[in-house]
């Protein structure tokens, strides 16, 4: 017995808040993974992990969102809270291991697709682990072509977006990846609903018990705290907000002198030299 399906038991709240939640993940983690382009290596470390954090963090916010308002008609759904959290933890370490990647090597050529590869890996294994953790009277069945246009979709997403902090732009340039980056996140997860099926094994009680956003509402208070606690660091951090690095010694920098006057006095030593030598070349005669 084939199970009815309903992803917008809310309406369009749940889609829209899930693809807000993408955003901000996206948004947060795209601008410390630039910060982290622009500073030492010793600091590297440090906005790198608060970049994976904050995307893992958004996506599986922004999954569990869109869950809320997902129904199977004739069971109650629950969700199996260990399993959950493995889906966070998941996404946070793959996405972890496509932002080093870029974060060291640079976001352009093997490295970027190496790590864009993984990192949207990483966003289809949080979807596809969560949906495992769901529990119901029926057993989960899933179009294998869908299923691969989701990971594909959320592979070119990941790239895209990491291709994006590689570009050490400013503010709305990030802004506008983000919202990228969320439009291809949404979209993946909706994908990989659609490619869903419930098959009912008809052995349970009728539908009773709590929503889906009873029972998954509190286990979106951490993830929701972090992003709040990414986006507070991101506002008093004024050169992460605006993609400037941080201004090196002129010494440093390439194509600059040391010392901008050395020229200069380099010009005058001859004419110096010249007057000089003007001077004694008009006196040796006086002194003969």
């Amino acid at each position: 017995m084939q199970g009815t399906i309903d992803g917008f038991s809310y309406g369009l709240v749940t889609p829209v808040v899930a693809y807000l939640m993408a955003c901000l993940g996206g948004a947060l983690g795209l601008r410390c993974t630039t910060r982290s382009m622009l500073v030492s290596r010793s600091w590297r470390p440090g906005w790198l992990a608060l970049g994976a954090a904050a995307i893992g963090s958004g996506i599986w916010t922004m999954h569990f969102v869109a869950m809320m308002g997902f129904t199977v008609k004739e069971t109650p759904i629950h969700y199996d809270k260990a399993m959950t959290f493995a889906s966070l933890a998941v996404a946070i370490v793959m996405v972890g291991v496509g932002i080093f990647i870029v974060g060291y090597r640079g976001a352009r050529g093997a490295a970027l697709f190496t790590g864009g590869t993984i990192t949207g890996l990483g966003i289809a294994s949080m979807h596809y682990l969560g949906m495992a953790g769901m529990r119901l009277d029926g057993k989960l069945e899933y179009n294998t072509f869908t299923v691969a246009v989701s990971v594909v979709i959320a592979m070119g997403a990941a790239t895209a977006a990491l291709w994006a902090a590689g570009q050490v732009r400013g503010l709305l340039w990030s802004l506008g990846a983000s919202l990228v980056m969320g439009l291809a996140v949404s979209g993946m997860h909706y994908t990989g609903m659609a490619a869903l099926n419930v098959h009912l094994h008809g052995t349970g009680d009728p539908a009773t018990g709590d929503s889906p956003a009873a029972l998954l509402a509190p286990m979106l208070v951490g993830p929701l705290a972090f992003l709040l606690l990414a986006g507070a660091v991101v506002l008093f951090d004024p050169k992460m907000i605006m993609g400037r690095p941080t201004e090196a010694p002129v010494e440093h920098k390439p194509g600059v002198p040391a010392h901008p006057g050395v020229p200069h006095q380099a010009r005058r030593h001859p004419l110096r030299y010249r007057r000089t030598a003007g001077t004694r070349s008009s006196r040796t005669p006086q002194n003969h």
